[in-house]
């Protein structure tokens, strides 16, 4: 991030940067740790520059933090820990402890306010509210600041969502791309299109290709904008009218690092997202999110001046995300332990239409266990698998990654 922002928000991000460090480190046990490990002292962070000095916390360290120091691996603050109000939990698997931090909160309301949807809308929010932070903290709570009507629907039930559109006379869609356009086409079968009012779209947790804003935007009318987030970050950055990019979101630090140095690479050159949170409770400094891109150069020609990212370039590491969840090799290792005659396992994602086709590839000397492996990669991972295909001996070479993703976004 060298170099990349305005100097006075540079200023103001410096200071309170490096009085949210000195609160973590006091406060949560894992953040001392850390610290400590590599004998740094967190008066030394005095700005986001120095934030190269900190260790980069990835996912999986993240979830072994937790194995070792359930439930929430030392990273809970200790004023946090009588304020806890739910837990949660993500693929991986990984806790996350909501204890009412404003932070996360806030920053979704203004960038979803900055995407169009206002306290005059009824909004469908179709993301998981089983477990997953998704549904309930990361978009119904933003939502009721902003004042809109949240309709509370939840992940499938295609046809009752459809309905739910028309009887409610829903103005606006919380949701995946592929899901929004399942459920258009659905109403379009029962002769119920014409008579929907949605006006504004928001999609999160997959890519969103030109080709379908095409169609949403051309063929349906919609206003529709992305936003990029996490479930341990919450909304990172979001598009704009442009759309060329999302802007990085209000009360968020974002690095463009090299995935292997930890170090910050120079504006436009691509690297790993890096992001720091002022979350007071859950403070997660340096989260790598394993996704790549880069700072734009040029300033965007809709007027804000907030740093932009390119866009999604791809994945450092081997976790792909499938219909909004990651699915990472390991998790599918667990679950063809289960099963002593898968010698291999692999799992391939790819896009025929405008939802996600998964396959699972075993080496497995019974063919009877589809089925039963079909609901151990779900339980573990919250997706389902489409087809499992079994191979030869020896077909899934050592050398052979343990997630594909084959999907090409037009």
């Amino acid at each position: 991030m060298r170099g990349s922002q305005p100097r006075k928000r540079h200023t103001r991000d410096d200071v309170r940067l490096a009085a949210f460090v000195n609160r973590a480190y006091r406060n949560a046990p894992a953040v001392k740790q850390m610290f400590d490990g590599v004998g740094l002292k967190p008066t030394l962070i005095k700005g986001v520059a120095d934030l190269e000095r900190v260790p980069i916390l990835r996912k999986d360290a993240l979830i072994q933090l937790q194995r070792e120091q359930p439930p929430f691996g030392g990273l809970l603050a200790k004023p946090a820990q009588k304020k806890l109000r739910h837990i949660f939990q993500s693929p991986g698997p990984l806790n996350e402890p909501d204890a009412g931090d404003e932070a996360i909160i806030l920053t979704a309301a203004a960038a979803f306010k900055d995407m169009g949807i206002t306290k005059s809308d009824v909004v469908l929010n179709t993301f998981s509210y089983h477990l997953s932070p998704a549904g309930l903290h990361l978009v119904d709570e933003p939502l009721m600041r902003i004042g809109a009507v949240v309709v509370p629907s939840g992940v499938g039930n295609t046809d009752l969502q459809v309905q739910l559109m028309h009887e409610l006379q829903a103005t606006a869609f919380m949701g995946t791309p592929s899901f929004l356009m399942t459920l258009l086409r659905r109403a379009e079968e029962l002769s119920l299109c014409e008579g929907l009012a949605l006006h504004t779209a928001v999609f999160m947790a997959e890519p969103y290709p030109p080709s379908l804003r095409h169609q949403f935007e051309t063929g349906y009318g919609l206003r529709t904008n992305d936003a990029y987030g996490t479930a341990e970050l919450g909304v990172v950055a979001y598009s704009c009218e442009a759309k060329s990019g999302w802007h990085v979101a209000a009360n968020i630090i974002v690095e463009i690092v090299d995935p292997t140095t930890g170090q910050q690479v120079e504006r436009g050159a691509q690297g790993e997202v890096v992001v720091t949170t002022f979350n007071e409770s859950y403070p997660l400094i340096r989260f790598g999110t394993g996704d790549l891109s880069a700072f734009a150069t040029e300033p965007c020609s809709c007027g804000r001046m907030s740093l932009k990212l390119v866009g999604w370039l791809g994945r450092a590491g081997e976790a792909v995300k499938v219909r909004g969840m990651f699915v990472h090799p390991n998790q599918l290792k667990q679950a063809a332990a289960r099963f002593p005659s898968i010698a291999k396992i692999q799992g391939v994602v790819t896009r025929p239409d405008v939802r996600d086709y998964f396959v699972v590839r075993v080496e497995s000397s019974e063919r009877n266990i589809e089925s039963d492996l079909k609901d151990a990669v779900q339980n573990l991972c919250r997706v389902s698998v489409d087809e499992v295909q079994f191979v030869r001996a020896g077909g899934l070479g050592d050398g052979t990654r343990g997630m594909l993703d084959e999907r090409k976004w037009e």
